[in-house]
């Protein structure tokens, strides 16, 4: 789990490097990172659809031999094209071991399954920790092609092991549901009001720090920071997140998943507010507040669906709700970078961000109550 959202979310420190080095413009390499992040939710979430009738330790086991073939891509990969299908398979191998995983573990699980989530969740916050300064200092140190090669052959290694280990319980092996029912199944969700609204809802809840991430590192650098600090920085948001991973699963057994969500996108809208003020102590409170909300957010979505939805159809509820997430992140790269770029000024990225995690709190709160 700490390579499956670390990685992705690392963008805003990919995008000058592999600029310079394949000689593309900023705004258009932003634009291979929201294809990355486009199958990283669509792609998986349609392969976590499908997967419900597959064993999980195959298709674990592929999305490994994809990393591993992928590793040294770059040394023969010149052309912006040929970038978008390297980063268009990454995201679907990196968004199906989450799927996967972030379905099946809470399977395991009847009771605590909030805190469970939880747990396994926080294999993502130090991702988003540790991945950022990790990938600024292996492209800075070693170059892009080579530091790609190196952090992507032991995201490889990372998923072999977890093919090996991860699979469902013994009780849940395999859906027996046919692939035609599972279809119809998902036919007749959408056409419920309330799948309508918490459809969009999610897709906003994961777009807010998508567009966050696509100019935070420069935001932090803009305020005075080096760029190793800057990246810290943003993976500082990871870290903390990892308390509300925590945390958030076991407020989620005790008030409910359904409140605890809703408080997580509280927390990350008053953050985001925060990094507006311009004094060095309200960017760190805004960075804190941020963590919360997106630690508390992430794990608290997947509960909070099954609560609501069939759990019986685990991978493919949450492979649903991803391809939400990926139509959001299809655009957020470059809205992000385009707003800075045109605007010359962080303000009204930031106001922007703020106004979608406003949209999601007000979403998932109406989607839910009409019940």
């Amino acid at each position: 789990m700490i390579f499956t959202f670390g990685t992705p979310l690392s963008y805003g420190i990919f995008r000058e490097p592999f600029a310079e080095t394949f000689a593309v413009s900023t705004v258009a390499m932003s634009t291979v990172f929201s294809v990355m992040l486009f199958t990283f939710f669509i792609g998986s979430g349609l392969v976590g659809v499908l997967a419900a009738r597959i064993s999980a330790r195959a298709v674990l086991l592929t999305c490994a031999a994809a990393s591993a073939v992928l590793a040294p891509s770059l040394y023969v990969v010149d052309s912006y094209p040929a970038l978008v299908v390297v980063f268009a398979v990454l995201g679907i191998a990196l968004g199906t071991v989450f799927v996967l995983t972030a379905s099946i573990v809470p399977r395991w699980f009847d009771e605590r399954r909030g805190a469970a989530t939880g747990l396994i969740f926080v294999g993502n916050g130090l991702g988003l920790t540790v991945l950022p300064p990790i990938w600024q200092f292996a492209i800075s140190t070693f170059g892009v092609r080579r530091g790609f090669l190196a952090i992507m052959a032991v995201t490889a290694v990372a998923f072999a092991v977890a093919g090996v280990v991860c699979r469902r319980p013994a009780w849940a092996e395999q859906s027996a549901t046919s692939m035609g029912e599972l279809l119809a199944w998902v036919r007749q969700l959408a056409g419920t009001r309330t799948f309508q609204l918490l459809f969009v809802g999610m897709s906003l809840a994961f777009a807010w720090y998508q567009l966050l991430a696509a100019y935070a590192v420069d935001f932090f650098a803009a305020r005075g920071l080096t760029d190793a600090a800057a990246s810290t920085a943003f993976g500082l948001i990871g870290g903390v997140s990892i308390i509300s991973r925590i945390g958030g699963g076991y407020v989620g057994d005790l008030v409910g998943s359904r409140r605890g969500f809703l408080a997580s996108l509280a927390c990350a809208a008053l953050g985001v507010g925060l990094l507006v003020v311009p004094q060095f102590a309200m960017l760190a409170l805004g960075v804190f507040f941020v963590g919360l909300g997106l630690g508390g957010s992430a794990t608290l979505y997947i509960p909070l669906l099954m609560e609501i939805f069939d759990p019986e159809k685990d991978t493919a509820v949450i492979g649903v709700f991803n391809v939400a997430a990926g139509i959001g992140a299809l655009a957020m790269p470059p809205l992000g970078t385009a707003t800075v770029a045109y605007t010359g000024s962080y303000t009204v990225a930031i106001l922007l961000t703020l106004v979608v995690v406003l949209g999601a709190f007000w979403l998932v709160v109406t989607g839910t109550r009409i019940r």
